[in-house]
């Protein structure tokens, strides 16, 4: 779906709390047809007001090399942030300061060559994302199309075993059914930092819509029993896109930030005060999220949900956890 600029447009709103420094810790660069953002997509939203100081890429499916090793293809994804990002070094903000790449963990092992090619490609590798977001209905899509139980699989788990060593973190894309899965991987490996991306995602699509109140319930739960995992920090955003269905990209306006804030405060607050803020980072999702709200509006729907917690702790949700997790600074 193309960017909808014109409607967005119609909601324009001054940066709430212009001075804060942050940290974007989750959004995409591509080049798909019809639907590009590039470099000067992402410098137009990030020129919105708001002291966004360091974001981090992460991976799309973009820009991957088209011949060789089929393992390493990805590689060319790494290749292609450093490339596109060049013009911004030295700027005020540091774009892709980290960059979260893509491996098959599923190699075991072998991932070690990938994962070695990644870091040899760009100093600011940080972790990897290898999706397991998979549902049993058809009417619910899954990002790369996974099987089930994939964090439960040996051969993924030997991979992942590898990260630790390479000193990477891991993103976590799945939905909220499989988050006792992603429970059991943390357990059994706990040196492993786990960044859990979009509040845990919980799934509103499909058969999913009738059971709201008893999906809110399953999704709370998950989250509660994630959170005792001591090596699991989770991103707090990611609600524009489709799982949630909160319908934001079909009004005749987009939403303010008041009344976003107003949608989205049962899910935020809620994963917040599970997790602690320490181990909370908010983040856009941009592109994706931007189909429902824009990149201004946004940070200024966080603002106003986060009000309520000390200096300290907003300084965490929306800088200091990023910077610890993602090892940015360095």
């Amino acid at each position: 779906m193309p960017n909808p600029a014109a409607w967005l447009a119609q909601v324009v709103e001054d940066a709430l709390e212009p001075e804060m420094p942050i940290i974007d810790p989750h959004h995409h660069l591509w080049r798909r047809a019809g639907d590009p953002y590039l470099l000067p997509d992402l410098l137009a939203d990030l020129a919105c007001g708001h002291n966004v100081v360091s974001t981090v890429f992460v991976e799309c499916a973009a820009e991957y090399r088209t011949d060789g090793p089929e393992a390493l293809r990805p590689v060319g994804e790494t290749e292609f942030v450093e490339r596109e990002t060049a013009p911004a070094a030295g700027g005020r903000i540091e774009v892709a300061e980290g960059i979260v790449a893509y491996a098959d963990l599923t190699l075991g092992a072998a991932v070690d060559e990938v994962l070695e090619a990644h870091l040899a490609a760009s100093p600011r590798v940080r972790g990897i994302r290898c999706s397991a977001a998979w549902d049993a209905s058809p009417e619910i899509h899954g990002y790369r199309n996974p099987p089930p139980g994939r964090y439960l699989e040996p051969s993924f788990r030997e991979g992942f075993a590898r990260l630790a060593p390479h000193g990477l973190s891991f993103d976590a894309w799945q939905y909220h059914p499989q988050l006792a899965e992603l429970a059991l991987l943390a357990r059994d490996y706990p040196e492993t930092t786990i960044i859990v991306d979009h509040c845990g995602a919980p799934l509103h699509l499909g058969p999913y819509d009738a059971i709201r109140d008893k999906v809110d319930v399953h999704w709370r739960n998950a989250v509660a029993m994630l959170a005792r995992c001591e090596n699991v920090v989770i991103k707090v955003g990611g609600m524009g896109q489709q799982n949630p269905a909160l319908g934001l990209g079909q009004r005749p306006l987009p939403p303010t930030s008041a009344e976003l804030a107003a949608i989205i405060e049962p899910y935020v607050r809620y994963v917040i005060d599970t997790f602690g803020p320490s181990r909370c980072m908010f983040e856009s999702n941009f592109p994706v999220d931007k189909a429902s709200y824009s990149y201004g509006v946004m940070w200024n729907a966080f603002k106003r949900v986060s009000a309520g917690y000390t200096p300290s702790e907003r300084a965490d949700l929306f800088y200091g956890t990023a910077a610890r997790a993602y090892r940015l600074g360095d």
